[in-house]
């Protein structure tokens, strides 16, 4: 069996399922449900034996040694996280305690856990930290990919709360021995994703002739990798990678955001026309451009690639594709997390 935390957001649930269709090894799957978990992305999972899930905290000391004690996974693979930026500067308390807080509290049980493993079971355990580029700040224009040598330079709360746990991760391995992981992505986009990230936002918004805010100028540079590849790229590390090591994991797709937003709405001029035969393009509105906005983001995934032969599967015109056909056929599941207190953040964040 692996733990798998966070595993009903969107890059973890997405894990969990692409685990089982592939795998018949359980998964044991902790996460607290805040607003962007969602456990009708699991629905498929309800009545599978092989999918235990559980609603708790990575930072509850309590539960997370009994946890391990009863199912005794022989890897973790840590995606819980506050992960929004805007969310981060109108209120950072949350991030420094999930992302800070709770990733050290996670690693104080994870290690407890391992220290009293069989030496065969220590030997093979696994703790597997999936991070974000966001930790490498901002890269001007002619500047070269982040490889898993830059620095981390983070410039908002978000990042820096992330940034901090791979310094705790890291020390945690070359102070006490855990068995550590560490992954850095790009944007991820694809299925099950919450609608207050960018491509959701946008594909969500023009069906509901709604304006699409676009941050300043719109020329604010993301590597985009498509959520399935990064999946594939985590059971790859897990699989194989160098205990001890971080690995960076980028789709290859560098786009500025007015790009992607273009591209989103000549797919759904094709696919689902508006009644009065207008472009989707004519609902783009600038908005006022957020605090400390990093500019350009790029990941060099060369060692994931050389080491353990991953590359991304998708391109950005397929994989943007799948992502807005996904939406227009899943209109329940977005029914669901559009409840209330989404709409009454989208209204304080973007309408005001």
């Amino acid at each position: 069996m692996i733990l798998v935390t966070g595993g009903a957001g969107f890059i973890g649930g997405n894990f969990v399922l692409d685990w089982l269709a592939a795998s018949d090894e359980p998964v044991l799957n902790l996460d607290k449900l805040t607003y962007a978990g969602n456990l009708q992305t699991l629905t498929a999972l309800e009545h599978d034996a092989r999918h235990v899930f559980v609603r708790g905290d990575i930072g509850d000391t309590a539960l997370v040694p009994q946890l391990l004690a009863r199912y005794r996974p022989r890897a973790v693979i840590n995606f819980a996280a506050e992960s929004h930026v805007d969310r981060s500067i109108h209120g950072p308390s949350d991030f420094i305690q999930t992302n800070i807080v709770g990733t050290f509290n996670l690693l104080e049980s994870v290690r407890g856990h391992w220290s009293a493993l069989p030496d065969d079971e220590r030997a093979a355990f696994r703790f597997v930290h999936v991070s974000t580029d966001e930790v490498y700040g901002s890269l001007a224009p002619d500047d070269a990919p982040f490889r898993e040598t830059n620095p981390h330079a983070p410039n908002s709360p978000y990042s820096a709360s992330k940034a901090a746990s791979d310094h705790l991760v890291r020390a945690w391995h070359h102070t006490y021995g855990l068995p550590v992981l560490t992954t850095n992505c790009s944007n991820n986009y694809g299925p099950y994703h919450f609608p207050e990230k960018l491509i959701p936002l946008v594909i969500l918004n023009a069906l509901a002739g709604k304006p699409l805010p676009v941050y300043g100028d719109g020329q604010q540079v993301r590597d985009w990798l498509y959520v399935k590849d990064h999946c594939a790229a985590i059971r790859c590390v897990l699989g194989a990678g160098q205990v001890g090591q971080t690995y960076n994991v980028g789709g290859w797709n560098e786009k500025p955001n007015l790009d992607v937003v273009h591209t989103i709405c000549r797919i759904l001029d094709e696919l689902r026309p508006r009644a009065d035969g207008q472009p989707y393009a004519s609902q783009i509105t600038f908005v006022t451009d957020r605090p400390g906005h990093d500019r350009r983001y790029a990941i060099d995934a060369t060692r994931l690639a050389d080491e353990l032969g991953w590359k991304p599967e998708e391109t950005f015109d397929s994989g943007i594709r799948k992502t807005v056909t996904w939406y227009l056929d899943n209109e329940a599941w977005v029914s669901n997390v559009t409840s209330g207190a989404y709409r009454d953040w989208i209204a304080q964040q973007y309408e005001r």
